[in-house]
């Protein structure tokens, strides 16, 4: 069996919808046990796991992602629940195309947020990487595997713009030629 990252959520723990009713303390215990998280759907309980590591990253209970960067740790979090599940259902469906590209399109979104997180603000980058147990490595620089017909087209392509380079230098200088001729005439009617 597979560990899940929802392992840790105990099955008492009511769904998200329902935690913050002053209701449920009235409610009888079989109403409770079907609005807590033992009855409750993958879904559910994803809602209340991504809710849970959107706490971690808040800086005070007072914060609802008020500012940029603190909405983009927000946007980090939720990413990185959903990366967290694509991941156990590929352990378990290893021929899944369509979901290991969703979670290859989440973990480059999520390394773009971080990246500028971390230009921006390093603190709150490094606060929001320890706390949902993120180890970041910046991306790899781009390379291209030189052949012989990529050198020749890229040899075309420079001759091409030195070409062009050669003809508008030829206006540049007929235009700034006519620049100066009007500037001079126009002192010469000054003095």
């Amino acid at each position: 069996d597979i560990p899940s990252h929802l392992d840790d959520l105990p099955p008492t723990m009511l769904k998200k919808d329902y935690a913050n009713l002053p209701i449920m303390n009235s409610v009888d215990d079989v109403v409770k046990r079907l609005l807590s998280l033992e009855m409750a759907s993958q879904r559910e309980k994803l809602k209340v796991k991504t809710q849970q590591l959107v706490e971690k990253v808040r800086r005070s209970p007072h914060d609802n992602g008020s500012f940029e960067l603190l909405s983009l740790s927000f946007a980090v979090a939720i990413l990185t629940a959903k990366i967290r599940t694509l991941e156990e259902h590929l352990q378990r469906h290893p021929k899944d195309k369509r979901n290991r590209r969703f979670m290859l399109m989440g973990l480059d979104r999520r390394r773009k947020m971080l990246g500028y997180l971390r230009r921006v603000n390093y603190s709150t980058f490094e606060n929001t990487c320890k706390e949902l147990g993120i180890q970041y490595s910046p991306p790899q620089p781009y390379s291209r595997r030189l052949t012989k017909r990529w050198m020749v087209k890229k040899a075309l392509c420079i001759k091409v713009f030195q070409e062009k380079q050669k003809l508008q230098a030829a206006e540049r200088l007929k235009k700034r030629r006519e620049w100066q001729a009007r500037a001079r005439a126009a002192r010469e009617q000054q003095e």
